[in-house]
């Protein structure tokens, strides 16, 4: 299912988000979209440059949205394994996040991403193994 975009506005406004600087743009179908605008907190030790914890709080949280997106409604997804890759500094934001589903089975759910910058270069990739969990309400 699409996520909708009054959900998504809904989580952009959350203070983890809102505090590294992500805004999701779209999930749906095994796949979501993210910008990562940093913010000056969260760029050391270089000026204007993300932390690697950054990217990797940006690859991880789009991913999870690519696989709540195939998930059912009352179902969402942990993390169980995330491996990330930096070929190149982070040097020129903002950032793109693309991830998409490359595989399901059952409640495991296995994805890769990758994050660009301003001018299209390749600065994070990864890949993740979710599993999709029934959310507990109380």
């Amino acid at each position: 299912m699409d996520i909708p975009a009054e959900t998504l506005t809904l989580f952009n406004t959350n203070p983890l988000y809102q505090t590294i600087g992500i805004r999701l743009e779209e999930a749906g179908g095994g796949k979501a979209r993210s910008i990562l605008s940093p913010r000056g907190e969260v760029c050391w030790p270089t000026l204007n440059q993300p932390h690697g914890g950054i990217l990797f709080t940006t690859m991880d949280t789009t991913m999870a949205w690519a696989v709540i997106s195939l998930a059912d409604p009352d179902h969402s997804c942990t993390t169980i394994d995330c491996t990330i890759q930096y070929p190149a500094p982070a040097k020129d934001g903002p950032y793109l996040c693309q991830a998409w589903i490359t595989h399901q089975t059952g409640r495991l759910a296995f994805v890769r991403a990758d994050i660009t910058d301003a001018r299209n270069s390749l600065v994070a990739i990864g890949q993740a193994t979710f599993r999709i969990i029934k959310m507990k309400f109380i």
